[in-house]
């Protein structure tokens, strides 16, 4: 741990920092960035939990600094596990990232920037009035790296092709927007028909299957789980149907949804023989 090489990257809420993340780390060759409780390594997230999915803002703060013994210990380990040469720690003030790295027993910090240092002025009040006006906030992980910690919010992805100057390789900074749990611009939530209908349509376009009988649907608030009953097709391999059939659902239910399939299990109940 006393060998890594720690940066900061600090910034007032909502100017824009976590959208600059991956940039930031590029330029500085970082590959490990710690925003609101996350690790993030590249466009995956390898440990931690967002802090934006705290109740409330008091919540958020105490989860992004790692007040709780059990999320920090959580985090030090993977940081050990991973063994980074330099993290990027973003935060809101100078105070905060140092609070940040204390908790965790990382090094002191060796160098801030800024986010007046990357963004201009009308850039910064624009990220201000999308937060105030539309509650939203990014996080530098594509929306794949995190629907299931976020089962049930809106995601909407955001994909970014930059160029870091002459003589270096393009790359593509992949983000997430979401809109917290203590923003109060109205919920978001689907019907059980929606999931049974998907994987009811998903049937019939499979060779295998000949019709659906019997579909029920549960739903738990973190995703649903579904149990279906089908009538399949003699002389296909059951086993590999149903099993295609299985990951083919849960794949486009999470995809269409942004929801978190906890369970789908498939019964053939009867066998139809081909004309």
């Amino acid at each position: 741990m006393d060998k890594i090489k720690v940066f900061a990257f600090v910034g007032p809420s909502g100017t824009g920092k976590s959208y600059r993340a991956q940039m930031v780390a590029g330029e500085n060759n970082i590959s490990y960035i710690i925003d609101d409780g996350l690790l993030v390594n590249e466009n995956e997230v390898i440990a931690g939990e967002s802090a934006k999915k705290a109740p409330t803002k008091i919540e958020t703060v105490k989860h992004a600094i790692f007040i709780e013994k059990k999320q920090r210990d959580e985090m030090i380990k993977a940081i050990k596990k991973y063994k980074p040469e330099s993290i990027l720690i973003l935060g809101t003030s100078d105070d905060m990232v140092a609070k940040i790295a204390e908790n965790l027993g990382l090094p002191k910090i060796q160098k801030t920037i800024y986010i007046q240092d990357v963004a201009t002025e009308n850039e910064m009040q624009t990220a201000r009035n999308i937060r105030v006006t539309q509650g939203k906030h990014v996080i530098p992980v594509p929306t794949f790296e995190i629907k299931k910690d976020f089962s049930g919010y809106i995601l909407d992805p955001l994909q970014i092709f930059k160029s870091k100057g002459s003589g270096h390789e393009p790359y593509i900074s992949e983000k997430s927007i979401i809109r917290p749990t203590f923003s109060y611009l109205g919920n978001f939530t689907i019907s059980d028909t929606v999931f049974r209908q998907i994987v009811e349509y998903l049937a019939k376009r499979e060779e295998g299957i000949a019709k659906v009988i019997r579909t029920r649907v549960e739903n738990y608030g973190e995703g649903p789980s579904i149990y279906m009953e089908v009538n399949v097709v003699y002389g296909h391999n059951l086993i590999n149907e149903l099993k295609a059939f299985k990951e083919k659902s849960v794949k486009e239910i999470e995809k269409l949804t942004t929801m978190s399939v906890q369970k789908i299990t498939v019964i053939a109940k009867s066998i139809s023989m081909p004309n």
